[in-house]
C-alpha cells in the first residue's frame, strides 16, 4: 500500500518488479569460457561437449558457404544464422524425432538437424516445391509470415493431446520481433488454455531487421511476456550452447509430461545482415555495440573449454569446416538439378479437390504445357 501518497495500490512498484523473476539469466559457461555451475557442466560427457561444439562448426560452415551461393545468384531468400549457433544448435538437440517442429525462415539449420536434408534447404530457398516435402518426418516449412508459426505450432500441440500421443511436443522459434505480432500473443494463450504440450523458443538476437529490441516493447525481459497466458518461462544465455540445451531439455520434459507450454528466451545476437536481401547492419548499429557481442561468440567459448580439456583443436576445426562445406557444395549442386514444379503440378496440389476454376486452369495449362 502506498499510504503516504494516498493511493490504495501501487503500480509503480507492481511495475518495477515484474522482472524479477528474470534478474539471473541461466548460464552454464559465462563469455570468458570460466564455468559458473560445475555440477550442470559435470552432467556432459567428453563427448557430448564435442558433438556440441561439431554441430556449432557445422551451422557456422553452413552458412559461411550458404551466403557464397546467395553472393554467387545461386539460391533466393537466405536469413544469416551467423552468431546463433549456440542458441539454435543447442535447443533443436533437445527434442526428439517425434516432436513437430514449426520453424521461422532463419531456422534452417534446426530443420536440417531435425531430419531435412541440406540439398531441401537450398530448395526451400530457391522455391522449389520439394524443399517442402519432408515426407515423414515431423517437419513444417519455415514461415515467412512473422510470428505466425506460433499459432501453427499450438494447434499441433492440441493434437497431440487430443490423440493422446505421449513423449511428444511441438516446438517453435521466432526472434525478438515476432513476439510483438500478434500470432505470438495467440499461439502463447491458445497452447496454455488447453495446456498442450509446445515449447516456445524465443531468440532475441537483439534487432528486428533495424529496429532494436529495446524500441519494439517496455517489458524488460521477452521471457516474461508468457506469464500472463498462465505459462512458465525462462531467459537463457543463448550464446552458451549448454545452458541453451539444458534449459529446453528441461523445458520439453516438462511439456511432455502433460504440464503445459513453457517458452524459452535466449539471449544471442544476430552478427550479419538481417537478410541476404542487402540491408546494411553499419547504417543501425556501431561496433561499439558489437563488439561484446562478438567477445562472447559461442564458438571461441567453447573452443576455451575443450581445448582445455585437451579435447579439441584448430587444425580438427579447419579440416571439420572444409568437409562440411565439400558436402553443401554438392548439395547445392543437387538442388540444381532437380526439376522444377510445373504449373499444372502446383494447381493440381492446391486443394484436395480442385475447385472448378482449378479445373479450368488445369486443362487450359495442361494444353500449354504438353506443346
Amino acid at each position: 500500500m502506498a499510504k503516504k501518497t494516498g493511493q490504495a495500490i501501487d503500480f509503480a512498484s507492481i511495475k518495477a518488479t515484474m522482472s524479477d523473476p528474470y534478474k539471473k539469466t541461466f548460464q552454464i559457461v559465462d563469455k570468458d569460457a570460466k564455468i559458473v555451475n560445475q555440477e550442470l557442466f559435470d552432467t556432459f560427457s567428453d563427448d557430448q561437449l564435442v558433438d556440441f561444439m561439431k554441430k556449432m562448426v557445422w551451422e557456422r560452415a553452413l552458412h559461411e558457404q550458404t551466403m557464397n551461393f546467395s553472393r554467387q545468384g545461386r539460391l533466393g531468400f537466405y536469413a544469416p544464422t551467423y552468431g546463433e549457433e549456440a542458441s539454435e544448435m543447442g535447443s533443436v538437440s533437445a527434442f526428439k524425432d517425434q516432436d513437430f517442429l514449426f520453424p521461422a525462415y532463419r531456422d534452417l539449420p534446426e530443420l536440417i538437424q531435425h531430419g531435412a536434408s541440406v540439398t531441401q534447404g537450398f530448395l526451400w530457398s530457391k522455391g522449389n516445391a520439394v524443399g517442402d516435402d519432408y515426407g515423414d518426418q515431423r517437419n513444417w516449412f519455415p514461415q515467412i509470415i512473422i510470428g505466425a508459426q506460433y499459432v501453427e505450432a499450438a494447434g499441433a500441440a492440441l493434437g497431440i493431446k487430443k490423440n493422446g500421443e505421449k513423449d511428444a511436443v511441438s516446438f517453435v522459434y521466432t526472434g525478438d520481433g515476432g513476439t510483438s505480432q500478434g500470432d505470438f500473443y495467440e499461439g502463447v494463450n491458445f497452447a496454455s488454455s488447453f495446456q498442450a504440450p509446445a515449447v516456445f523458443m524465443v531468440q532475441n538476437n537483439g534487432w528486428a531487421i533495424s529496429v532494436p529490441r529495446k524500441k519494439q516493447t517496455a517489458a524488460e525481459t521477452l521471457a516474461q511476456k508468457a506469464v500472463a497466458s498462465g505459462v512458465p518461462s525462462i531467459q537463457v544465455d543463448g550464446m552458451d550452447v549448454l545452458a541453451t540445451y539444458i534449459a529446453t531439455k528441461e523445458a520439453r520434459d516438462f511439456a511432455a509430461a502433460g504440464n503445459g507450454p513453457v517458452l524459452v528466451e535466449t539471449l544471442t545476437y544476430r552478427y550479419g545482415a538481417h537478410s541476404s536481401a542487402g540491408d546494411d547492419p553499419s547504417r543501425y548499429r556501431t561496433k561499439e555495440e558489437e563488439k561484446p557481442w562478438f567477445d562472447a561468440d559461442p564458438l571461441i567459448r567453447m573452443r576455451k573449454v575443450l581445448g582445455d580439456k585437451g579435447l579439441w583443436s584448430q587444425d580438427q576445426e579447419d579440416k571439420l569446416t572444409e568437409e562440411y562445406k565439400d558436402s553443401f557444395k554438392k548439395s547445392m549442386k543437387e538442388a540444381e538439378n532437380t526439376p522444377t514444379q510445373s504449373v499444372v503440378d502446383m494447381l493440381k496440389t492446391t486443394f484436395e479437390e480442385p475447385t472448378p476454376q482449378i479445373k479450368a486452369d488445369i486443362a487450359r495449362f495442361e494444353a500449354k504445357e504438353s506443346k
